[in-house]
């Protein structure tokens, strides 16, 4: 038998979410249990939808193969550009070509990785001392798109992170190149993303498994061939504005995925501004604050492009 006890990290989430975040039991099985009252919550039966609270104790009756073990070495890069850092948040400026994730083509030092190191080491972040709760990312970006990203430190700043996203409170600039010109104004389309082939697919009309998007276009540099554009994201979903922009006959240049010309190692796309909206108090104090991170590779690129010297 194992016994957790509740932290705040652990907190305020369901019981069947905290089991499959600290232990490797099979969802099947778990639910088993959970019947069979070999988990129990403050040792009394419990049921899978079942809400933790700070000093509840969590027993398992279960074999110790399913326990995770808390002994970690994190081997990865030191972390770069740290933007912004209180103890919730971190705002970091992400290179382009690092993956924030783990894929079947880059298996260590992610982003993540890095994050991880640099709380561990810092005395932020220790592994052994958390049941269920792991620093994450509130915001993703594409390997080959570089900018802005937000990491959080605790559970709590995860949950009002992710709802401050979800009900547009968060505000995402990006900087990109793209083929030929473009009216300003924002654009709304259908989205669907197909996993298998890691691409997004834009309707006009809405299709069974589409979601809505939605983005504003600001030309910042119209030229003969290729303009400069500020893209403010309303929605948030994978390979948006590349699909997007793509679907309008504007693909980013060096996207090649989306139809765009191979000029240069990766996409025109840059995450370069984030300001807060907050109407929750714990991140009230986000509000009076905007953070800028100039691209000059882009905007470079774009003069190249152009043959611009200035502007």
């Amino acid at each position: 038998m194992k016994e957790f006890l509740i932290q705040e990290n652990d907190a305020h989430q369901r019981i069947d979410k905290f089991i499959s975040k600290s232990t490797t039991i099979p969802k099947s099985m778990m639910y088993r249990l959970i019947r069979q009252k070999k988990i129990k919550v403050n040792r009394k039966r419990c049921e899978p939808q079942q809400i933790l609270n700070v000093s509840d104790t969590v027993q398992m009756f279960v074999a110790d193969e399913f326990f995770i073990s808390k002994e970690i070495q994190i081997k990865a890069s030191k972390l770069k550009k740290i933007v912004y850092e209180d103890e919730n948040l971190l705002i970091l400026d992400k290179e382009t070509g690092i993956p924030v994730h783990a894929d079947k083509n880059h298996s260590n030092d992610t982003l993540m990785d890095q994050i991880l190191k640099y709380l561990v080491d810092s005395g932020q972040y220790d592994p052994s001392k958390e049941a269920s709760f792991v620093p994450a990312l509130a915001n993703r970006l594409d390997t080959n798109t570089g900018g802005l990203i937000i990491a959080c430190k605790n559970a709590e700043a995860l949950r009002t992170m992710n709802e401050m996203i979800r009900c547009h409170q968060v505000e995402k600039h990006y900087v990109c190149i793209i083929e030929g010109q473009i009216k300003e104004g924002r654009y709304d389309h259908f989205y669907m993303k197909d996993k298998n082939q890691n691409k997004a697919y834009i309707y006009d009309v809405k299709k069974e498994g589409t979601v809505p998007v939605s983005l504003v276009v600001t030309p910042l540099h119209q030229g003969h061939w290729y303009s400069l554009l500020d893209i403010h994201l309303i929605t948030g979903k994978s390979h948006q504005i590349r699909a997007q922009l793509a679907h309008l006959g504007h693909p980013l240049i060096g996207d090649i995925k989306y139809h765009g010309k191979k000029i240069g190692s990766h996409q025109a796309l840059y995450a370069y501004k984030l300001s807060f909206h907050s109407k929750n108090e714990h991140f009230m104090y986000l509000n009076s604050l905007e953070f800028i991170q100039k691209n000059n590779f882009v905007i470079d690129q774009f003069k190249s492009l152009e043959h611009i010297e200035a502007f």
